[in-house]
């Protein structure tokens, strides 16, 4: 990453100032403001529908705002011109969002290839990636439909990370997986997150999860953040009854995530 890419020293990487979001006569977010700082891993959650993925297709310039502003690294998002600013920012959504008709390796290489990188410089970089997301190497030959749950989320956090993002944006990436490959993966992309340093935005409607990854949660619903704080700050001092019902309603992942 070059110097002029670097994150600038100061202020918040990803902010939300007042921002609303219609979708004809849906009101998905509703003066949201939400600042993440560089090296933080901050977690939305919420129930089905309560705005948390439309946060992270704003941050990345998929939507605008109908109101307010949504600024990376200090610059406004602008949907007609967010490629500079996609580059930094890794995404990956839920069951991995692979490209069926391409292999392992040339869905985590696409972009890389599209701007012209060397070959060499290509495969030192997925060798890097299959290493640190613990991917054997024989999986890359594979496609999509071939490779375990698992695995696709695996193939995916490499593509995000190819570029060697500033910040990683997760949609529910562990939601569909398995109980056991679930903790597995929990485990790893820890690890990840601390040795890489990434500031990290992500969605979950599991509490124990946000729990076991975030610096801090925001708790969301019909489109507002009701209460924002650390994990045990929401379990012992609930800012609305809707906060006590949502944490009372997880008891059990919570229980097993905070062991």
């Amino acid at each position: 990453m070059s110097g002029d890419d670097s994150p600038r020293a100061g202020g918040p990487l990803l902010e939300l100032d007042g921002v609303d979001k219609r979708f004809e006569d849906t009101h998905a977010l509703r003066d949201v403001s939400l600042e993440v700082a560089a090296g933080e891993t901050a977690v939305l959650i919420g129930s089905s529908g309560s705005g948390k993925s439309t946060v992270l297709r704003l941050i990345i310039g998929l939507l605008s705002p109908d109101a307010g502003r949504v600024r990376f690294d200090g610059a406004a998002v602008d949907c007609g011109d967010a490629a500079p600013h996609r580059r930094r920012i890794g995404y990956v959504i839920q069951e991995g969002g692979l490209f069926a008709h391409l292999s392992a390796r040339d869905n985590v290489t696409l972009l890389a290839r599209h701007l012209g990188w060397e070959p060499s410089r290509i495969e030192q970089r997925v060798g890097e990636l299959s290493q640190l997301v613990q991917l054997p190497a024989d999986a890359l030959a594979r496609f999509p439909v071939q490779l375990s749950g698992g695995q696709r989320q695996r193939v995916s956090l490499m593509r995000a990370l190819m570029m060697d993002p500033d910040v990683l944006l997760l949609d529910e990436p562990l939601g569909a997986l398995d109980p056991i490959t679930r903790a597995e993966l929990s485990r790893d992309l820890k690890d990840i997150f601390r040795s890489l340093g990434k500031t990290v935005l992500m969605v979950t409607h599991d509490v124990g999860e946000a729990g076991f990854f975030g610096d801090w949660v925001a708790l969301m619903s019909e489109g507002q953040v009701v209460q924002r704080g650390t994990l045990p700050e929401l379990v012992e001092r609930p800012a609305t009854p809707f906060v006590e019902r949502f944490i009372a309603a997880q008891r059990g992942p919570l229980s097993g995530g905070a062991a």
